[in-house]
């Protein structure tokens, strides 16, 4: 029997050679971080200011190179030319794929822009013993935020030697309204088995003046913001305000959020335990559905504008029926909808999940009057959870009277974000921190730092605030979702 060549492939009845030349990827873009030196003075460099203080930066050896119990090697320190590109995937068939203005969707058709890599640099902007480091956690609560509180804490005191860090209780407006917590590597101890936040957190009262006027005032000069989208774009503002009046100060952003709603970095910390913990719910929700008569499980999930909980969760489990997201339209009766797909599979299995995340179907929810929002100013959803549960019920007497039928509703939302991190989260959380250290302690400011394909970045704020990470229906992750719950695509 005969063998084709090993680089030979085929498709469909026509043989495509494997490329073996070499390929050059598009040209990419380098984001530059912010740095203090951008609007303050190097040391060396003096200018006169006449009446106007002139503030100087000191360019310090880092002090892990003196740690007693840590000697740095070759490949330490990372160099400010080291970078991350943003898409790592290529069409080797297109060396042009920009201008294929068809498929400007995919990920391998935009010019790639590239992050500085993060991590330890061999010159530092901050002397230790003059650092004034204040943390502060905002929004709602996500495993992993006393995790990265104690890594910061524990990083700058023992990576650097710092020795005045501030822990901001009731988030932004706490800066104002509240006295500061001393922090040291033996208050924080055990605050990473801990869920929530040992800092106190609350939405809303971002007051940009108050805020740096306070900041100022305490003389913090390294500020370390732990929040979500809305967090990150309080955190831009200060940066700009900072920027704004010279200040030799410091800001870094530490991405939070549950629904890994936050564009660019590969995910956000507490995702995992939240998908983790989502499975408890729909274990649950799946052993009342099979123990009752044509039982319905249903399962709401966190996720107001994105599903990646209620995605990943489904796929996970492999006993969801029927996975609905924000990003998904929906119908309920009719020909290819809902209903007429669970009256099938109860038919066939005689029990059905359903997983929902909280901001799906609010179009088919008659909505009056102008829509709230809460402190964060984030809209506030209709209860899709109980609107399903009820509009099944109804559905079924009108369709099935007399038969048995149950539906189990199940909402664990704050049991799944106030947990404390699983092992994967704590370890990012502490990688995090530390790129987030080594960074400000460079003299980068406004910046965020997270994951770009595995590999950790800085991320201007400013990218971060405009972006956001939505699932892609039309992607292979969400095919696999279709292919393990063979729910309909609710096309009519």
């Amino acid at each position: 029997m005969g063998s084709s060549a090993p680089d030979q492939v085929t498709t469909g009845d026509h043989p495509v050679r494997a490329p073996t030349n070499t390929f050059t990827p598009p040209p990419f873009t380098i984001r530059s971080i912010p740095h203090l030196s951008d609007y303050l003075t190097p040391t060396g460099n003096h200018t006169s200011g006449g009446d106007q203080t002139v503030v100087t930066l000191p360019s310090l050896r880092n002090p892990i190179d003196s740690n007693p119990f840590y000697r740095p090697s070759s490949t330490f320190y990372i160099s400010p030319y080291e970078v991350i590109l943003s898409s790592i995937l290529f069409d080797t068939n297109n060396p042009n794929p920009s201008s294929n203005s068809d498929v400007t969707h995919d990920v391998r058709v935009a010019s790639p822009i590239a992050y500085h890599r993060a991590g330890p640099r061999r010159i530092i902007n901050f002397d230790p013993n003059k650092v004034r480091a204040a943390i502060v956690t905002c929004g709602g609560l996500c495993p992993g935020s006393n995790t990265v509180i104690r890594e910061l804490v524990v990083g700058l005191n023992e990576l650097y030697g710092v020795k005045e860090i501030y822990g901001i209780p009731m988030g932004y407006r706490g800066f104002y309204t509240a006295d500061p917590i001393r922090l040291d590597p033996r208050t924080v101890h055990d605050w990473h088995k801990k869920g929530g936040t040992m800092l106190t957190t609350t939405r809303g009262g971002f007051d940009l003046q108050k805020i740096v006027d306070a900041i100022v005032k305490h003389g913090y000069n390294q500020l370390y913001v732990i929040g979500g989208d809305g967090t990150m774009r309080g955190a831009l503002d200060i940066y700009k305000e900072l920027k704004r009046r010279k200040l030799n100060i410091c800001i870094t952003g530490v991405p939070k959020t549950v629904d890994n709603d936050i564009g660019i970095i590969d995910r956000s910390f507490g995702f995992d335990t939240a998908v983790e913990v989502a499975q408890q719910a729909i274990n649950a929700a799946h052993t009342e559905a099979e123990s009752a008569v044509n039982g319905i499980g249903l399962v709401k999930l966190m996720g107001r504008s994105t599903g990646h909980i209620a995605h990943h969760a489904t796929l996970s489990s492999r006993d969801v029926d029927c996975c609905l997201i924000p990003e998904l339209t929906f119908y309920l009766y009719g020909k290819g909808g809902l209903f007429e797909f669970i009256d099938q599979r109860l038919k066939q299995k005689g029990h059905v999940v359903i997983v929902v995340a909280e901001g799906a179907g609010q179009d088919i929810i008659a909505h009056s009057g102008k829509q709230e929002k809460d402190p964060s100013g984030n809209p506030l959803f209709a209860d899709i959870g109980t609107y399903l549960k009820k509009e099944l019920k109804n559905w079924w007497d009108q369709t099935h009277p007399g038969d048995q039928f149950t539906v189990k509703y199940i909402d664990p939302t704050y049991m799944i974000r106030a947990v404390a991190a699983n092992a994967s989260d704590n370890l990012y959380c502490t990688l995090l921190a530390h790129s987030a250290i080594h960074g400000v302690m460079a003299g980068y400011t406004g910046f965020v730092s997270g994951p770009v394909n595995r590999n950790y970045g800085y991320i201007p704020l400013e990218d971060i605030a405009v972006t956001r990470n939505v699932v892609d229906t039309r992607n292979h992750t969400w095919a696999w979702v279709r292919s393990i719950t063979t729910q309909p695509d609710f096309v009519k």
